[in-house]
């Protein structure tokens, strides 16, 4: 692909622009981590209120886990689509993220108040109501980024916007410690404390929505961009070029098929933790609370990784950027097995282990390790799909990346989650299972051919633009 870099030191992105538009994502991790981190733990505790034995039926809940997300495997494409299709005077996106928002900040907290009238229908309706309220503008709120975002500038532009989405989780991660759910029968029970952790979050939804009505006029941001982002086609890491209503070349077709598929293992392996940690970490560690600690250390790492390696993807190009990400979770992984193999864990007679203070720390760090693995993928594999599309099918091409994203939330809960229940050592093989399908990411991302031409040339442009503001 021939690409006139002539004008590349022009590109310059809108830290605070963007900013604003990642407080859709602060919005949509925020929920998601109170999500993930508390309904696990209502759907053990109703289940094992109905039938007893709950460690027995973690199936169930990984089944009802995945089942909601079944929806966004739907609903994404085709909101995706159909927002790229539509035009109002608020814009394409706009409508369907505060309509979608809106929704979400009334129906969220009762999922709580289910669980604190013992409900488990009640708990399981409720939480897939959310979920499709949700995906109504999940897919719209990251498609705005690349909407008003030349190509070459898109890893640096999802940086913030996972900065700002990761400041969301991490304050749902305090929510989770202050408020926790404690132990029942215990003097720490109580069953009343989600519910102010999900006030909290849909009143700050609520404020993040109003901002966003407020700062984001779209339809102007789309007429204002209109010469930065067809210079930045001229500058597209793909092998040739883009153009409506064409179908991708043979080597761009190959290269989105091996994305999707890794993209499709690395969130098998990581949402199987974010998905059952909080039970690993109170049944095997023996607090809930640390689940806690370790979404802020996940997301702060993450965070700091998001500013730190800003222009990472200019120096070194987004698959060497990916396949670092996926090296550092691996690492991760096989330290917090070692760690707990040197517990006696996976002995069939070990049902928990004792945590001293220094385990703590240590798997803190090697969450940390994980953390910033994360960030590295997260930062560069959105950008190398929408790389693939036109300036009109963006929602489209998103809408194919959250498919194979959010198949992989429905299919990892239900198998990790058969796997613990039917065989003895349960929650401790969490961690293993992640290794396996975090490697086998790995194997299938290495063949995805990188445009080193592009690569190279973006590289010299960047340069050029850091000598200028020098």
């Amino acid at each position: 692909m021939n690409n006139d870099l002539s004008h590349t030191p022009e590109l310059k992105l809108d830290y605070k622009r963007t900013f604003y538009i990642g407080l859709a994502f602060f919005s949509i991790l925020m929920i998601w981590q109170l999500y993930n981190h508390y309904c696990p733990i209502f759907l053990n505790h109703l289940l094992g209120q109905k039938y007893q034995d709950a460690n027995s039926l973690l199936y169930i809940v990984g089944v009802i886990m995945a089942a909601d997300n079944l929806f966004a495997i739907f609903m994404l494409p085709i909101f995706g689509a159909l927002s790229d299709k539509t035009k109002t005077r608020w814009g394409r996106r706009m409508p369907y993220i505060i309509g979608g928002m809106l929704a979400s900040v009334i129906l969220f907290p009762f999922i709580a108040v289910m669980f604190i009238l013992n409900s488990l229908v009640g708990v399981i309706v409720m939480m897939g109501l959310i979920l499709v309220v949700m995906n109504i503008y999940r897919n719209p709120a990251v498609a705005l980024m690349p909407d008003i975002t030349p190509k070459p500038l898109r890893s640096k532009a999802n940086g913030i916007i996972n900065f700002a989405g990761y400041l969301g989780a991490i304050f749902a991660g305090g929510l989770a410690i202050f408020f926790s759910v404690g132990e029942y029968g215990e003097p720490s029970w109580n069953p009343t404390n989600p519910l102010i952790a999900f006030l909290i979050g849909s009143v700050l939804m609520l404020v993040v929505m109003v901002l966003l009505f407020v700062k984001i006029k779209e339809n102007k941001l789309v007429e204002e961009t209109k010469e930065e982002m067809a210079l930045g086609e001229l500058l597209s890491q793909t092998h040739a070029k883009i153009e409506e209503n064409k179908p991708l070349s043979p080597i761009d077709k190959r290269n989105m098929i091996i994305l999707l598929f890794s993209v499709l293992f690395w969130f098998v392996s990581f949402n199987a933790v974010e998905t059952f940690n909080s039970l690993f970490c109170k049944e095997i560690l023996g607090n809930d609370k640390i689940n806690g600690i370790v979404v802020i250390v996940l997301t702060v790492s993450s965070i700091v990784t998001f500013l730190a390696s800003m222009n990472l993807a200019f120096k070194i190009g987004r698959k060497n950027c990916i396949l670092l990400g996926l090296g550092l979770i691996i690492l991760g992984y096989i330290g917090i097995i070692i760690m707990l193999a040197t517990k006696g864990a996976f002995k069939d007679s070990v049902t928990s282990v004792s945590v001293t203070p220094a385990f703590t720390v240590l798997f803190l760090v090697m969450i940390a390790i994980c953390g910033v693995g994360w960030a590295l993928i997260n930062v560069n594999s959105y950008p190398i799909m929408v790389e693939m599309s036109s300036r009109n099918n963006i929602g489209k091409y998103t809408g194919y990346y959250y498919t194979f994203s959010m198949t992989a939330q429905s299919i990892t809960p239900i198998v990790v989650g058969l796997i613990m229940s039917f065989n003895s050592r349960g929650l401790k093989l969490l961690y293993p299972y992640s290794l396996l399908t975090m490697v086998i990411a790995l194997v299938i991302f290495i063949f995805f051919k990188e445009n080193k031409k592009a690569v190279a040339q973006i590289k010299r442009g960047f340069e050029s633009l850091a000598r200028e503001d020098d």
